[in-house]
Order: C-alpha cells, then structure tokens, then sequence
C-alpha cells in the first residue's frame, strides 16, 4: 500500500513536539526531518490553517486546539478508559495513592485515564502525556509481554536515553529488568522516573490474554519500597488489574504471568 507523502510529513511534524518542547521552528522541523523549508513553510500553513498549529512567536509553532480535540475523542472512544474508571477511582480511595491507566504507543506509553490522589502533594501526569516505556514502571509491564524478537525489532536503531540513574540505558539492560517484572508478576521502583517517586504496576489483559494496557499507583512521600509493598499496595493494584482484564473477557483467574 503505497503512502502519501504529503499526509506522512503533515503528521511528522506534529510528531516533534513533547511536554518539554512545546515550541518548535520551521527551521528546526526542515533540519530534524530532511525536507525542504519550502515543503515545511506550506505544511505548517495548512496545520495552522485547520488549528492543528499556531503561531506563538515570529519563528515558532506550537500544538493547537484541534490536537486536544482529536486526542480527547480518541481517549474517549476506548471502552477500557470508562470500564476502568471505577475500578482505578476505588484503587485510588483504597491506597489514597494517584493511580493511572496507560497503553504502548511504539517505544513509548500514553496515559489514558488519571485518579488523583487527594493528598497536597501528588503525581503531576495527566491525561494525553506520552512517556518513553522503557524508563517508566508503567510502561515496563506492558513491555515485558513482548517476546525477545519483538523487543528487539521495537527497540532497533533506537537509543535508550537515560532520565535518572536507575534507567536502562541498552537492550541487554532492559531485558535484565523486565525479566524481574516477570517473575514477579508486577513491577516495582522507586526514583526510576521521576526522583522520590515510588510507583507499583500491573498489566491488564484482553480476552486473548495479551496484555494491552497497565495501571500503576503512585506514591511521592518516598517511602522506600520494603515499605510500599508492606502496606498492601501491591496486591489491590494486581486485583484492580485483574478486575479491569475481567471486565475486557480476559479468564480468570488472572495470574500476572507475562509473555505468554
């Protein structure tokens, strides 16, 4: 099936911005994707023209409105963000913990749903945030479902970049990681992120028994992990987890085996 060029760099472009770069120049977009600025001047044109860009500065763009708009119609259309929503708000009661839900989008995970904590100081992910799988304990129990040959080919070409010291930084690495999260069932860490952060997660299964999304909570009163699992949090985050599969058609009892 033959692409359209024209479509492919239009969403490219779109494609560069991050929460730490919310502001990018025609220039930087030419240079970043090896297209002319021609090509590039008539591209954000029309994403600015549809509101899919806008202007904040003589040399710079930023994401318009009609992004938020097609990303919220696409949260909102996945059935696992409402049949999740009371079984993480309960989560959320029970643990007093921010709890999210979240699903693999290539080498990175995107946060479909968030169920603040009620305490003064909590996690400050919100709905729509997009963060690299392979440094965040959300996104590792989605990863360690993948076997050795699929990890491989996600991750080729790719560079692992590191966010704090306890980040995978190569392949072998990772592997070594999400091997723990197998064998346990969840995963688990503190500071791996985001320092002074300890976050517990769970996958969440389809009917077939692959694992199409993962919930975590989150604690930031740097309570070390001993401390964390002594609490109880790990079993209601694996039994929410197991709930939410439940409600997808995945069998129970929903043993937190991985890969298979």
């Amino acid at each position: 099936m033959s692409s359209v060029p024209g479509l492919e760099r239009g969403l490219n472009i779109l494609r560069l911005f991050r929460r730490s770069r919310a502001e990018i120049g025609p220039s930087e977009m030419a240079r970043e994707l090896g297209i002319p600025r021609s090509t590039v001047h008539r591209l954000v044109m029309t994403l600015e023209t549809m509101g899919f860009l806008r202007r904040v500065t003589a040399n710079a763009y930023a994401l318009g409105p009609s992004v938020l708009t097609i990303g919220f119609e696409y949260l909102g259309s996945l059935d696992i963000v409402e049949l999740s929503n009371p079984v993480l708000a309960r989560l959320r009661d029970e643990t007093e913990c921010s709890v999210h839900l979240a699903i693999r989008a290539g080498t990175e995970v995107v946060y479909l749903s968030r169920h603040a904590s009620h305490a003064a100081i909590t996690s400050n992910v919100s709905v729509g945030s997009s963060l690299p799988a392979h440094a965040t304990v959300i996104g590792r129990v989605i990863l360690a479902d993948l076997a050795p040959a699929e990890l491989k080919a996600l991750f080729a070409g790719k560079k692992l970049e590191p966010y704090t010291d306890q980040t995978p930084t190569s392949l072998a690495a990772l592997e070594k990681l999400l091997e723990e999260d197998r064998r346990r069932g969840y995963a688990i860490s503190t500071s791996f992120y985001e320092r002074g952060v300890t976050s517990l997660a769970a996958p969440v299964r389809d009917a077939s028994g692959k694992v199409v999304a993962s919930i975590n909570a989150v604690s930031v009163d740097a309570a070390s992990e001993a401390q964390i699992l002594r609490t109880g949090l790990k079993d209601k985050v694996l039994a929410a987890a197991a709930s939410i599969s439940s409600l997808l058609g995945a069998q129970a009892p929903q043993r937190q085996r991985f890969g298979t």
